[in-house]
């Protein structure tokens, strides 16, 4: 390989984030074009791992480096969210993400993501959903997850709450809602204001609200009420639980569910 292309090399793999996923198109923007891209592979300093896709050769890539490439080399708006966003913070008892585990990411309404993404063996299993859970627009409650070399935009504990109760529709998630709901001490009111204020699912907020009295937190003295919609007549959210008349829902009887 002459020196300049092992210059070029070098500076690719000097601006390539270690544990990420290089598309293409990201590669193109550095003037490595298909032919030259195919020269790497064959010298050993890249692998293909789909369409369009490679890794650094020997290097250890797990789904994260692939949600990496999607928001950062693509554009594409999508972010970790729910239950996998509030277990990357260290908020629940566990942190079951290793082999065969669900996590879970959202885009918007009309966004398809590419096959790539879906068919490489990451070891868990991704559940991607486009729920139009909130207005259009609507960026508040979202972080950015540092990885060590790179990082990912995950939501904010406000915003994975919210995404949870919304996905929650079997009594099993709903008691695995308010557990979570239950750790959830140092919410930002602000954020949450702003996010049920913008929520466009009447029984994820009513939901939300309930489980955070429940729980007693402080944060919750700090939002209007009054100025949520939440909308009008019975929801059953848990089935064989009691009605809670002030929100309108059905939830689960207190004697089966654990102490706060």
């Amino acid at each position: 390989m002459s020196s300049q292309k092992t210059t070029k090399i070098n500076q690719l793999l000097k601006d390539w984030p270690a544990g990420t996923v290089a598309t293409q198109t990201w590669l193109e923007s550095r003037g490595v074009y298909r032919q030259l891209t195919g020269r790497y592979i064959s010298s050993g300093w890249l692998e293909r791992i789909g369409r369009g896709v490679f890794i650094r050769d020997s290097d250890t890539v797990d789904w994260l480096g692939g949600v990496y490439a999607l928001q950062r080399q693509l554009g594409l708006n999508v972010h970790v969210a729910g239950v996998t966003a509030l277990l990357l913070r260290g908020f629940g008892h566990y942190l079951p993400l290793g082999k065969g585990y669900k996590v879970f990411v959202f885009g918007e309404s009309r966004q398809l993501l590419p096959r790539w993404f879906f068919h490489h063996h990451w070891d868990v299993r991704v559940a991607y959903h486009r729920p139009n859970l909130f207005e259009d627009k609507n960026n508040t409650g979202f972080i950015d997850l540092n990885r060590g070399s790179f990082s990912v935009t995950v939501s904010a504990p406000e915003r994975a709450i919210l995404e949870v109760m919304h996905l929650a529709t079997s009594n099993a998630a709903v008691e695995h809602a308010l557990e979570l709901c239950e750790g959830l001490t140092t919410l930002r009111p602000d954020v949450v204001q702003e996010l049920l204020e913008s929520c466009l699912s009447i029984k994820t907020k009513r939901l939300f609200l309930w489980a955070s009295e429940r729980s007693k937190h402080a944060w919750l003295s700090c939002v209007d009420i009054s100025s949520i919609d939440l909308g009008k007549g019975k929801r059953v959210l848990y089935k064989g639980g009691k009605f809670d008349s002030k929100y309108g829902i059905t939830v689960p009887d207190a004697g089966g569910l654990p102490h706060v």
